[in-house]
Order: structure tokens, then C-alpha cells, then sequence
């Protein structure tokens, strides 16, 4: 796809539906109300003037930290409008977490759900460059009052810096990833028309909230690239909070996460199919057990994508396709990305079943890391991005998930992914989640040592124990069972549920 050199992102996902006579369409629904595309197209226009009146100036940064709702895509789209990077938040942090990101990006004005403002009254002394703090509700609602409801949007072009997301740091300190105005669009042309499918009459839910990269797209750009309308939930996505939109709304697709899925499989209120309005569900973050797929899949009566993206390259990249799901891969390269797979002596891998770090190459890579050089030129090498993840090819051409890069296990010798481990532990009828790490025995081998979390009603004991490394032995290679097994009550995860595998190193 062409994008033209002038170009600016919110003019664009705003525009083209205005021109398509969606004026009074419903685009965004949350808790509070709702807002139409005319109505949105108002208040983006409001945001961009409110924001120029503060005397915030094309490429600097603003912070979003606000919870999902109507407000969060206008400030967006506003600060975008306006040739301003909007910076999201993680909603989720601590005040060091904050004042980290907030010194780090240079945010000039924070734009804060009132719930959250109290973690950052402690640090606003300390981040220098932060000017403004506005706060979502009746200070926000009279800045925009006071605004025009027209805006000459920025002279922007393709190339130009849109907006940044810090990752999520499963792995360590977070880092400002930095996209551009084309990359919005491109993730909906490329992913969500021809391999999700996405349509003008659906109506849309992410559990994944808009701060995270899979979210913004879910919830954002892939509905408003064709007009279609966007539930949007302020509070945590437990399973009851989840199954109260799905009857309720009867959402047409809904976006999920692993220890989601998991977890509303495990709750006695799943619903029954009847009641809801699937059509098609995604999965991403991390690999999803073959076992929770096919039960989700039976109980939903939908099929759910499992694939991959990450906030480097802004979303899915390689996925399965409606018709197409192969239970245990991630499937195959989404159109407009090149994928390979790199032995660590740096050669491209392409025997079948074999481990490689795997390697993108497509239009919506970030292009740096902020004020993190060495990171960034270890990350982005050319025209290709380092995913970190490890994967094989299976006979067919389908990619399967072998486990992190620094996560991967050398048991006597031979490679063990930990993904493959959880998910045969997964399959077990009593284990909720589980995490595998390589732990020491007494000679100073590395094993594989399990954390469980059990499902509600389960008992730890040592009979439960044997019994589950039992039935890894019984579905992998004896040698990947593990050795030593710790019963938690919660795995560490980042607000965006991807396990922290590295705190359960220690």
C-alpha cells in the first residue's frame, strides 16, 4: 500500500469516514456514553486547539495515562492532528514507573484519569519538562469547551514521528518505541482487513486496553480504518467483567490474551453460546496452549487467531487465518511481512523443526528505541527487527513457538522451549497457568523447574505433583518434564499479562 508524503494519521482515520457518511455513527462506546464519528471528529479538533493554547509545539511529547474510554482516542487523535506525539501510559505503574517515563519522554503535559492522579502528585515536582497536568473530567470537558471545533491539521507527512509506546518490560526497564504516521494505517491494511477481516457492521472489544500496542490497534485503528464500532471498558479485564460485554453488547469480534482465555474457561459463569455474538476472536502476547484453544473454540462457538506482534513492529505479523487454525503454531507470515529464522552463529534456519530467533522485516517497524542507541542497534538491524522469540517451521510452512530468546532451556544438551512444557502442564484438568524456568540440581545442571497456578478448587499436594510430571512424560520427551514444581497463587505478568519469567529466576 501507497501511503502519499503528506500525510497525517488522524485526519485520515477521521476523514475517511466522515467521506463515507458515517457522520452519526457510533464509533466509540464506553461506560459513561458514547460518541458518533462527527462527534469524535469535534473533539479531536478541540484537543489539537487546546493543546497548540498551552503552548505545546509540533514533535514535542505529551503522556496519556488515562483509563479506556471516549476521552482517550479524542486526546490521541488530537495531539496527532496537531503534529504533537502523544506518549501512552501504561495505567497500571508506580510513581517511579511514571516519573521514569515522564523524564524520559519529556512529556511537556499529562493528560490523567482522576482515579490515577494521585500517583503522579508525589513526582510532578521532579519531571522538569512536564508543564501541564490535565485531568479527565470537569477540567478537561472545560478545556475543550472553551476550544474551536475546527483545526487545521499539522503539515505532517508519512515520515514523520506520530506517537511513541513504551514497552512492556517483561524483560527489564521499558523502553520509548517510536512509530510514525504511516504505521497506523499499515497494520490495518496489512492484518486486520484481509487476514482478520474486519468489517464496517462489526462491533468491536479488547480486553487489551489502548496503552498497549495490540490493544491500540484492536480498539483503534483497525475499527475506525473501515467504520466499525469500538466497545471500550475503564476497569480490569477479569473474566466476569469480560462475559458482562459479551452478552451484553454482543460484540461481532473480541480480542484476547492467553491467561485470559484461560481464566474465563475456568470461571463457572462462562456463558452460554446462545447468549453470545462472536464471530471471530484473536489471541496475542503470548502463545496460546493448543488445549485452551480448542476448548475456547468449543464453548464460544468462534475461532480465535493466535498470532504474534509486539509493540516494535506495532501488531500482528504472523498469524492464523479464519478456516486455518492450526492449534499449537502461530501460523504463517502476514502479506506485506518477511519473516526468518537466525541460528546464533547468524545463519537464516530453514530445516523444519528447527530453532531460530525469529526476524521481521515489514512497513510498520518503530525506527529507535529513545535515547537508548546501543538497544536500538541491537534491535533494529537494517530492514530487519529482532523479535527476540525463538521458533521453528513445522513441515507444513506453520511457525511454532518455541519460548523467549533468553527464556530457552539446554537440558542434557539438547534445547527445551519452555512454552512447549506449560502447555502440556496446561492440558492438565486441575492447572490454570503455568510458567517454566531453567533452575540448578546439585550437580549444576540446568532442569526445568515449573510455577502452577491451580484452578479454583484444586489442592496442592506431592500426589498432585507426581501427577503432573507424569503427564508431561506421557505427551513430550521425558527429559523436558520438571524436575521441581512450586505452587503459586499468581504468576507475575506485565499489565498487559505476559508472564515475567524473569522474576521467577531468582
Amino acid at each position: 500500500m501507497e501511503i502519499p508524503r503528506e500525510y497525517n494519521a488522524a485526519v485520515d482515520l477521521i476523514g475517511r469516514n466522515l467521506a463515507a457518511g458515517r457522520g452519526g455513527k457510533v464509533a466509540f462506546a464506553d461506560d459513561h456514553g458514547q460518541c458518533t464519528y462527527a462527534e469524535l471528529a469535534e473533539r479531536v479538533d478541540r484537543v489539537a486547539h487546546a493543546l497548540v493554547a498551552l503552548g505545546i509545539r509540533r514533535e514535542e511529547r505529551i503522556a496519556i495515562a488515562m483509563l479506556d474510554g471516549c476521552d482517550w482516542p479524542a486526546v490521541f487523535l488530537g495531539a496527532i492532528k496537531a503534529g504533537i506525539v502523544p506518549v501512552a501510559l501504561n495505567t497500571l505503574l508506580t510513581p517511579a514507573d511514571y516519573e521514569y517515563q515522564l523524564r524520559d519522554s519529556r512529556a511537556q503535559a499529562l493528560f490523567v484519569s482522576e482515579p490515577l492522579l494521585e500517583r503522579f502528585k508525589p513526582i510532578q515536582k521532579s519531571c522538569p519538562d512536564l508543564r501541564h497536568v490535565v485531568v479527565q473530567g470537569p477540567q478537561l470537558d472545560d478545556l475543550l469547551r472553551k476550544a474551536p471545533g475546527k483545526f487545521a491539521a499539522a503539515p505532517t507527512t508519512r515520515d514523520d514521528i506520530c506517537f511513541w509506546l513504551y514497552s512492556s518490560g517483561s524483560t527489564g526497564a521499558p523502553k520509548g518505541t517510536v512509530h510514525l504516521q504511516s504505521h497506523l494505517i499499515l497494520t490495518a491494511e496489512l492484518y486486520a482487513k484481509p487476514v482478520l477481516g474486519i468489517r464496517e457492521s462489526d462491533v468491536v472489544f479488547s480486553a487489551a486496553k489502548l496503552f498497549f500496542a495490540y490493544g491500540l490497534g484492536n480498539s483503534l485503528t483497525f475499527p475506525m480504518a473501515v467504520g466499525a464500532t469500538t466497545l471500550l471498558m475503564a476497569e480490569r479485564p477479569t473474566p466476569d467483567a469480560v462475559f458482562k460485554r459479551l452478552v451484553e453488547k454482543k460484540p461481532s469480534i473480541f480480542y484476547g490474551v492467553p491467561t485470559l482465555y484461560a481464566a474465563m474457561l475456568a470461571s463457572p459463569a462462562f456463558p452460554p453460546r446462545a447468549k453470545l455474538g462472536l464471530r471471530i476472536c484473536t489471541s496475542a502476547g503470548e502463545a496460546l496452549p493448543p488445549d485452551i484453544l480448542k476448548r475456547f473454540i468449543e464453548r464460544a462457538g468462534a475461532e480465535v487467531l493466535d498470532g504474534i506482534g509486539s509493540t516494535e513492529m506495532l501488531h500482528i505479523f504472523l498469524s492464523n487465518r479464519p478456516g486455518d487454525v492450526r492449534p499449537g503454531t502461530t501460523g504463517k507470515p502476514v502479506p506485506g511481512y518477511e519473516l526468518r529464522l537466525v541460528d546464533d552463529a547468524g545463519n537464516v534456519v530453514k530445516k523444519p523443526g528447527e530453532l531460530g530467533e525469529l526476524q521481521i522485516s515489514g512497513p510498520t517497524s518503530a525506527i529507535m528505541y529513545w535515547n537508548q542507541r546501543e538497544k536500538t542497534k541491537n534491535t533494529f538491524q537494517g530492514p530487519w527487527t529482532r523479535s527476540g522469540d525463538k521458533y521453528s517451521l513445522d513441515e507444513q510452512g506453520y511457525y511454532v513457538y518455541g519460548g523467549r530468546s533468553d527464556d530457552m532451556l539446554k537440558v542434557s544438551g539438547i534445547w527445551v522451549s519452555p512454552a512447549e512444557v506449560e502447555a502440556a502442564l496446561v492440558s492438565h484438568e486441575a492447572v490454570l497457568e503455568a510458567a517454566v524456568v531453567g533452575a540448578e540440581d546439585e550437580q549444576k545442571l540446568v532442569k526445568p523447574k515449573a510455577f502452577i497456578v491451580l484452578k479454583p478448587g484444586q489442592r496442592a499436594d506431592d500426589g498432585l505433583t507426581a501427577a503432573l510430571q507424569q503427564h508431561v512424560k506421557a505427551k513430550l520427551a521425558p527429559y523436558k518434564y520438571p524436575r521441581w514444581i512450586e505452587f503459586l497463587p499468581e504468576l507475575p505478568k506485565t499489565a498487559t499479562g505476559k508472564i515475567q519469567r524473569f522474576k521467577l529466576r531468582g
